[in-house]
């Protein structure tokens, strides 16, 4: 849909195409000009309802619902995948993988999911291909670089579960670390029973997560312990913690993790692309 500044531009364009050089352009072809413009912009384009809406309506309507951005990735990704194609054969596949994951099982299934869902059975088709190519695009375009962005991102991808403890006397993080030193009591009994923080509902035991989720100096602990490392009181912010290192689960690339990275890769593009054109956008309506 074009903006009003570039109907206008589109206007500009054309009358001087069609008017002598050092002739001002005849009034009546600028007055048809704007009427054209504003029968553009008038015209209802969609009906919801009992409410009618504008051609003008649609942008300020995103952007006021914040659907401008979901609307400008669709269109990004559209042009993107354009020149892609598919086989029939792969084509029939997604077809039956996208039967299964929605369980359209019959006709009447179908129908319902078509209802909820705001299309017509013949639209599934073009619905199906549309995320093969996204699927197909994300291949080519990041597929032969997921096996470096891994390893560039391997020590943050792996998994740690540990235990803590969260204090604020000192003197007491002290006692109970000895406690837990010398085994006279469990890590289990003393987090249920003095610690401080929601871990103690589990005995202590936080995780699997993440390495890089922890804060960021018991991340430092985690990542230089072996399992069963107890780490002496350690103030961190308000909280002094006693922190024992449990297990770590290294990152392995299989194929949950490719499809994790690749879904990752195309989503941080998308995203710049999407702030470019926004960008681009707002100097156009400041301009």
């Amino acid at each position: 849909m074009m903006n009003k500044k570039n109907i206008n531009n589109t206007a500009r364009i054309a009358t001087a195409e069609s008017t002598p050089a050092g002739l001002a352009p005849p009034n009546q072809d600028t007055k048809v000009l704007n009427t054209k413009q504003k029968l553009l912009e008038d015209r209802e384009v969609l009906q919801v309802g009992d409410l009618p809406i504008k051609a003008s309506e649609i942008i300020p309507r995103l952007t006021r619902y914040r659907m401008l951005p979901q609307f400008l990735s669709e269109i990004i990704i559209d042009r993107a995948i354009a020149t892609l194609s598919c086989s029939q054969e792969e084509i029939a596949n997604a077809q039956e993988q996208f039967r299964k994951k929605n369980q359209i099982t019959d006709g009447d299934r179908l129908s319902l999911w078509c209802q909820r869902n705001f299309i017509r059975p013949e639209e599934i088709e073009s619905l199906v291909i549309r995320a093969l190519k996204i699927e197909k695009f994300k291949q080519t375009t990041w597929g032969h670089k997921l096996k470096s962005y891994f390893l560039e991102r391997k020590e943050e991808l792996d998994r740690v579960s540990y235990s803590m403890i969260r204090l604020k006397d000192g003197g007491l993080a002290r006692e109970l670390y000895y406690r837990l030193e010398e085994g006279e009591q469990s890590f289990a009994e003393i987090a249920r029973e003095y610690s401080l923080g929601p871990e103690a509902t589990s005995g202590g035991l936080v995780g699997p997560m993440p390495m890089n989720m922890p804060h960021p100096i018991i991340t430092r602990m985690l990542k230089i312990s072996q399992p069963g490392r107890l780490w002496q009181p350690t103030r961190i912010e308000q909280w002094i913690v006693i922190v024992r290192m449990e297990k770590l689960i290294p990152a392995q690339l299989n194929q949950q993790m490719r499809d994790s990275l690749l879904n990752e890769l195309f989503n941080r593009w998308l995203s710049e692309q999407v702030h470019q054109l926004s960008d681009r956008y707002e100097e156009s309506q400041k301009s």
